[in-house]
């Protein structure tokens, strides 16, 4: 009996966001499964330990640090006949713009940290491309793999043809994804028809709370541990994001049919192509003209919600050509079983 290789997934952060729904939706597929082992094991976030893993291919979703720098080559070093993957989750040019007080010494970590692996996934096309203009890694090293979770549940929820009058907002209250904002413009808006729902828990929770006032049209619903009942709940979600690598909630929402309005940064515009609205979400002059217009006239996307049901097997296809890949590259199999590499 073949033996099948063994596909060894790095994490540093195991709460319930989205790098680990996405690596848990990797290591239980059926089909990845069945075309090679995959696992999941936890390290300390920058404090990476250079030990030979029993591996047949490394994949990191670390977040990538100065001081994390010496562990990870030495990782290398120690593996250095064994492919290393790294997915990007993280970094995006929004995410320089709003974080990093020296961009140049930023950039050069991360193609210090890139130099070390075989691959780098970027998980959305706009990601790619902020990565290759700033020549973070040889173009031939990135591979695009949008990312994606088992979207069953939500395409079970029942779809919403009516008018927008419940807005949602889902998602880690961060400064990241632009809540203060949002709620700022909310309250200038003075329709009493309109709701605003806010899904998710956080350090800004009391700011915002804060900024809502006593607006008794906004809603802090906390954290869904059923996401589809936050979907179900609502009329259309906004995304006013600062910066997002690729944003599930779109892909979520979509799923459910849901109207989407993202903000046009990094990752989010590559939600377009599945139906979302995305327009500049920056200022409150910006999220209000969005929010009105879909009240008076929706997205007139609704009908191309559904066409996301095709991402969950292309992520899949993805995942499984990198591997075989990988393989073939380093001497060692991975077809035969399980999902095939694509011959395109």
């Amino acid at each position: 009996m073949t033996r099948r290789p063994t596909v060894l997934h790095l994490v540093d952060d195991t709460t319930a966001g989205g790098v680990m729904r996405v690596v848990d939706f990797l290591v239980t597929s059926g089909d990845l499964q069945a075309q090679a082992r995959h696992v999941t094991q936890q390290v300390a976030r920058g404090r990476i330990r250079p030990a030979r893993l029993k591996a047949d291919v490394i994949v990191s979703h670390l977040t990538l640090n100065w001081r994390g720098m010496p562990g990870l080559a030495a990782l290398r070093a120690v593996n250095l006949r064994t492919p290393m993957i790294h997915v990007e989750h993280s970094y995006t040019a929004g995410f320089v713009t709003h974080n990093v007080s020296c961009p140049g010494r930023f950039l050069a970590m991360l193609r210090l940290g890139f130099a070390n692996f075989d691959k780098v996934v970027a998980v959305s096309a706009a990601q790619a491309k902020w990565i290759d203009e700033n020549a973070l890694c040889p173009a031939d090293k990135i591979t695009v793999i949008p990312s994606c979770v088992d979207l069953q549940a939500f395409r079970a929820v029942p779809g919403h043809a009516g008018p927008v009058r419940v807005f949602g907002a889902i998602g880690r209250l961060d400064r990241q994804k632009g809540f203060d904002t949002l709620i700022a413009a909310f309250r200038t808006l003075s329709s009493p028809e309109m709701a605003l729902h806010i899904y998710g828990q956080g350090d800004e929770e009391a700011s915002l709370r804060r900024l809502a006032s006593d607006d008794p049209r906004i809603h802090f619903k906390g954290f869904s541990a059923a996401p589809t009942l936050a979907f179900a709940a609502v009329d259309a979600v906004i995304m006013p994001s600062r910066w997002e690598a690729y944003g599930l909630v779109a892909i979520e929402a979509l799923s459910a049919g849901r109207s989407v309005i993202c903000a046009d940064v990094d990752g989010l515009n590559d939600h377009a192509a599945h139906g979302g609205m995305v327009v500049p979400l920056g200022t409150k002059s910006e999220i209000c003209h969005a929010l009105s217009r879909v009240m008076t006239r929706g997205t007139g996307l609704v009908a191309q919600n559904r066409s996301v049901r095709v991402l969950e097997d292309a992520f899949l296809q993805s995942w499984s050509d990198l591997i075989a890949h990988q393989g073939a590259s380093h001497r060692w199999s991975a077809r035969g079983t399980g999902l095939q590499p694509s011959q395109s």
